[in-house]
């Protein structure tokens, strides 16, 4: 029995070939991945929680007017109040994964249910034990993002604006330059529009109501949407803490504002995208959390002492993604399959400095 040796010029020529045949198939040549921080599966397939909407403890705002704005009598009214555009846009021309009540299961495969370790896995497509900490340094996993800045057409395109100053150690831009913009950090350039100048200004006049470590989404939005409209990078990615940082203050009426005004950026990026020549049915956008919460007075709290965190969910649309809507079939998916499945719909198999993990086939058509 002989045994045959693929050379590594064979092997090259085979990866080529079928990245070939994968890059035919694929429409997608822009990709945008949106983390909201611990944001609850509930939330996004429920609506609000009665349990903590009409608690005192955790509002803030007139229950009349939240009423309005965000309760129903029916799950279907009260997710469609809460995220219009995932219920009336997504639902319909893409995909909603997560819903455990269907048994659609999506879960962190890190043993942390944080932040930095979630952030890592997802963008690494890997869970590295040692990341365990907040607080942890550069992040010595290679992540996706620094991958498709590697590849030819898209170097130097890929950009991320976080609302979280740990976004600069989760993705190790010391060791790949990349664009990573943080909370007190301007965008730079001798060719800057007025829009984009203005965002940076703003940046002065806004509260530090979390602390200098973490600014408003709506600052963030603004910066990336400025920037996008400015200099169309092909890959971007958006980090949001709206949500995180009122559950932690307990907040629920502010969390639930921060759910919606996600939903509603979301909507006005797609919308810009598809109004755009240069991104219009070209583009795929994914949205998902970090780490989930816990329940009841756990709410305000994640990890693993808050049963539950470890739950997530996804949002998906795009022109390689079926119109499947709230995907209803009982199956499991983990985070660490995000960062591949980003990879190939822009037509890449995504190799790293660690294992990666495998891709969520029912994306693709």
């Amino acid at each position: 029995m002989k045994t045959f040796v693929l050379t590594p010029i064979l092997a090259a020529l085979c990866t080529v070939a079928l990245s070939t045949v994968t890059t035919a198939q694929i429409k997608t040549k822009n990709v945008v991945m949106i983390s909201v921080d611990g944001c609850r599966w509930q939330e996004i397939f429920r609506g609000a929680d009665s349990v903590l909407f009409y608690s005192k403890k955790y509002r803030q705002q007139d229950s009349a007017a939240m009423s309005a704005k965000y309760w129903g009598k029916t799950v279907a009214e009260r997710r469609n109040k809460l995220m219009p555009f995932f219920w009336n846009t997504i639902s319909k021309h893409g995909q909603l994964y997560g819903n455990r009540d269907l048994g659609n299961l999506m879960n962190v495969r890190n043993k942390y249910w944080f932040s930095y370790p979630g952030r890592s896995e997802t963008l690494c497509g890997y869970y590295d034990e040692k990341v365990n900490s907040n607080d942890y340094p550069n992040n010595p996993n290679e992540n996706v993002l620094e991958f498709f800045n590697k590849q030819k057409g898209i170097e130097g395109k890929v950009v991320t604006f976080a609302s979280w100053d740990a976004l600069s150690r989760i993705l190790n831009r010391d060791r790949n330059g990349m664009l990573v913009n943080i909370p007190g950090e301007k965008v730079k350039g001798n060719n800057l529009t007025e829009a984009q100048k203005l965002a940076n200004e703003l940046q002065n006049y806004l509260p530090e109501y979390f602390g200098k470590t973490v600014r408003f989404d709506a600052h963030t939005y603004a910066l990336t949407r400025s920037y996008i409209e400015a200099n169309h990078p092909r890959v971007v990615h958006i980090d949001f803490a709206d949500m995180d940082e009122f559950g932690h203050h307990g907040q629920y009426d502010s969390f639930l504002d921060g759910a919606h005004y996600v939903d509603a950026m979301v909507g006005s990026l797609w919308n810009y995208m598809q109004a755009d020549p240069f991104y219009k049915d070209k583009t795929t956008i994914i949205i998902y959390p970090d780490h989930g919460r816990g329940l009841g007075d756990r709410w305000t709290s994640h990890g693993t002492s808050a049963p539950g965190s470890n739950e997530t969910w996804m949002a998906i649309i795009g022109p390689d993604t079926p119109a499947s809507g709230e995907m209803k079939s009982q199956s499991q998916v983990y985070q660490d399959q995000f960062a591949q499945t980003v990879a190939q719909l822009m037509g890449f198999k995504f190799t790293a400095n660690h294992p990666v993990g495998e891709v969520v086939r029912s994306v693709f058509k």
